[in-house]
């Protein structure tokens, strides 16, 4: 990955981790289209520059992540990421070949760009507009929304947690934050996975394990850890791009967030709906004329 390619990705991604259109789908389109090409610490750089978006939500909320006193607001967060993370467990294979079919990912960005257009008007009586009055059961819901995000890559996990929380009566503004919140722990526990499987690799790499083979191999994280090349892993230009692509995220993101509550309350969703049309609509022009594959 060159720096001009860590910059653009970084760039989308903190445009695009909290509007409701997939920051996943971006970064799959992205890739193809300025050449980069599918490896381990490709895979890890998009998680970890997620990871590097998503702190600006503490940032900008840090008084929410600091009030120690409200076990609740924490035990919420937890409550909500439960059914991603056994998702993601159980479901792993089914998610891979998604995240690698671009016609799946593109249509699901129209499917759920055409829900978009509608939700402004489906939900029209929500009044819960305080983080306390959430309750348990609703952050649990909320958080079986973001399963859906999971295992539909394009749908968006900002959308989907959203519409989650206003499904539950929370309004525009609370269901964001709360989405941006439940964004904490969820890539927390993505970027822990993406760094062991980039681990893994390097580890079947350095021991001439064929791909096929360390499909089926169950290897204890002790014996990968001990045994892993951290110099070929994390090189001098490894360690540059992600310090470059980490700044890019968190700062844009930030920005993003910002532009993103203000629009929501005044104008709602409906631009975002068009926009995913479009986008995934080109993204298919692009796939059947072979320009991306």
């Amino acid at each position: 990955m060159t720096t001009f390619q860590s910059v653009v990705i970084s760039i989308v991604e903190g445009i695009t981790e909290f509007l409701p259109i997939s920051s996943t789908a971006h970064m799959k389109i992205t890739n193809p289209l300025i050449g980069v090409s599918k490896d381990a610490f490709t895979d890890m750089f998009e998680v970890v520059i997620q990871l590097a978006a998503i702190l600006s939500v503490v940032t900008i909320y840090w008084k929410r992540f600091v009030q120690f006193k409200n076990i609740s607001f924490y035990i919420k967060l937890i409550v909500a990421v439960i059914p991603a993370l056994i998702a993601g467990l159980l479901l792993k294979k089914h998610i891979d070949a998604a995240l690698s079919n671009l016609w799946f990912i593109a249509c699901v960005m129209i499917g759920g760009g055409v829900f978009l257009l509608f939700i402004d008007k489906i939900f029209t009586q929500n009044k819960i507009d305080e983080e306390e009055r959430i309750s348990y059961p609703k952050a649990f819901v909320v958080g079986c929304f973001q399963v859906l995000s999971v295992l539909l890559p394009g749908l968006s996990r900002s959308a989907a947690t959203i519409i989650g929380g206003m499904s539950q009566k929370l309004t525009r503004r609370l269901a964001a934050e709360f989405s941006f919140f439940l964004a904490v722990p969820t890539m927390f526990a993505a970027s822990a996975k993406s760094f062991y499987d980039a681990l893994k690799a390097n580890y079947f790499i350095a021991n001439n394990i064929a791909e096929s083979q360390a499909d089926t191999m169950k290897v204890h994280f002790g014996e990968v850890f001990s045994k892993v090349n951290f110099h070929s892993l994390f090189t001098t230009n490894h360690i540059i791009t992600f310090v470059i692509g980490c700044i890019l995220s968190y700062i844009i993101a930030l920005l993003a967030i910002k532009f993103f509550i203000g629009y929501l309350q005044k104008h709602g969703f409906k631009i975002f709906g068009w926009y995913r049309i479009a986008a995934g609509t080109i993204v298919l022009i692009l796939l059947q004329q072979g320009i991306i594959k």
